[in-house]
């Protein structure tokens, strides 16, 4: 495991230049056909059937009692929706669209191993882009120019998998600078950004999650999960939350969080951040807030809820 000094170039990189982190093991599929958005509208938790080419959103793929089957960038292209998931949910999501075709005018396919995945983050990855002579798409999240998506944290190119060795050099010589998942993973921890297959997973409801402002659409017609996930926003409240926690020492994925001797979550994700320290993401219980003092692991490691993310304090 890499030290915390032998990361800092790389979290440097990240937070005031440009890293560059190969994620082509990420799951993609393209849904096509005169059907694909409005199919697609009644399968995700966000709005799909107005998308036009170079526009995208975030949104999730639910059971039937609201629970995530996985989330995902739907980006619109002039091939089709392409969508972007982990790796972990990607087969299950393959397989309930594809359960989900039967009498549409819609194809679905395969697009993991065709397209590569090269994620800018930091403040300079617009510049890098442009160095490197590709097209910046326009300034909304999710929006979309050619092969290249703006994302929270800065681009996302997607080659074909052919070309992508010779787009990494390009952004390298641009002024990008390779950086390991392990720095980039930081910096999502210090952002909140909760992450399906590490603290989301099939028994957890977007509102739990946090992600209700960016993945759902209130407005939409019906799709899977719908009335469960109306009903826990306008009349119930979610058992579990999503929160930082600043931690006294660092901690592993699994520790237990505990409060007054009471189990009320798990730490999903623990990194040691250079600016915040120590630092994890997890579920926890409802009753614990902001401000509140709590022991992670074995109890003698003392952490605090923070109010928002690291990077907000």
């Amino acid at each position: 495991m890499a030290t915390l000094d032998a990361l800092l170039p790389a979290y440097e990189a990240c937070t005031t230049g440009c890293g560059l982190v190969d994620r082509s093991e990420t799951g993609k599929l393209l849904l096509t056909g005169d059907e694909a958005a409005t199919f697609l509208d009644g399968q995700v938790s966000n709005a799909t059937v107005d998308l036009a080419p170079g526009h995208g959103c975030y949104a999730t793929l639910l059971t039937n009692k609201g629970r995530m089957l996985g989330d995902l960038r739907v980006l619109a292209t002039d091939d089709g929706l392409l969508l972007l998931t982990e790796r972990v949910a990607l087969q299950a999501l393959f397989d309930q669209l594809r359960r989900g075709l039967i009498g549409w005018r819609a194809e679905l396919h395969k697009r993991t191993i065709e397209l590569a995945l090269l994620s800018l983050v930091g403040p300079r990855a617009e510049q890098v882009a442009r160095a490197a002579g590709l097209p910046v798409p326009g300034p909304e999240e999710h929006a979309v120019d050619g092969m290249v998506v703006r994302t929270d944290l800065g681009l996302d190119v997607l080659p074909p998998a052919a070309e992508a060795d010779a787009t990494r050099r390009a952004l390298l010589d641009a002024g990008a600078t390779e950086v390991p998942e392990a720095v980039a993973e930081i910096v999502r921890i210090e952002r909140g950004r909760p992450r399906y297959g590490v603290e989301l997973d099939e028994t957890v409801m977007p509102e739990e999650a946090g992600i209700v402002d960016r993945a759902v659409s209130f407005t939409k017609g019906c799709y899977i999960g719908q009335e469960t996930v109306a009903r826990l926003h306008w009349k119930g409240r979610p058992n579990r939350r999503l929160r930082t926690l600043g931690l006294g020492a660092p901690a592993a994925p699994g520790d237990a969080i505990t409060a007054d001797g009471r189990e009320v979550g798990r730490v999903g994700s623990a990194v040691v951040s250079p600016r915040f320290g120590p630092l994890a993401l997890a579920l926890v219980r409802r009753e614990v807030e902001p401000g509140d003092e709590v022991a992670v692991g074995s109890g003698d490691v003392p952490a605090e809820i923070l109010a928002g993310t690291a990077a907000d304090v």
